[in-house]
């Protein structure tokens, strides 16, 4: 069943009650892996092994996972080669109330410092389970962007 959750902005990065933040550095270009981000959603399954499917949408990105998780989402940060930044409108995940994720991408020697945020708000049992997720997503992360670098080498 979907859930509709609260439309919130960028400033719910940094302000949501959960925050599970990622960083790591690769070889690739921040505008490689921006483009790779914002400009082939297609693409995501390729790197990014949780991902099943994601498909670009007006105005935001169809997302499903591994497992049948889905994701309905809005683009609400764009910022070349910086920032890209996602709300989630309509997931199946029970509890869930407020979801945002943003890549931050900076400079780092010749390549890039790639960090993720997810912030989430939902009932205290999903606010507990998404906090315990903290080093499987974590994983999950480094694995992606690892197999991200790969794919712009190649």
């Amino acid at each position: 069943m979907a859930h509709r959750l609260r439309p919130v902005g960028i400033d719910f990065v940094e302000t949501a009650p959960v925050r599970l933040v990622f960083a790591q550095e690769i070889t690739a270009a921040p505008d490689a892996v921006f483009r790779a981000l914002a400009e082939d959603v297609p693409g995501w399954p390729q790197w990014f092994s949780a991902v099943a499917s994601a498909r670009p949408t007006e105005g935001g990105r169809e997302v499903r996972l591994r497992g049948g998780t889905r994701f309905e989402e809005t683009v609400i940060v764009t910022r070349a080669p910086e920032v890209y930044a996602y709300r989630v409108d309509l997931t199946n995940i029970p509890g869930t109330r407020a979801w945002a994720e943003e890549w931050r991408l900076s400079p780092a020697g010749t390549g890039t410092r790639v960090q993720m945020t997810f912030a989430v708000d939902g009932t205290a049992p999903f606010r507990f389970l998404f906090g315990l997720a903290r080093a499987g997503t974590g994983r999950a992360f480094r694995k992606a962007v690892t197999a991200l670098d790969r794919r712009l080498a190649g």
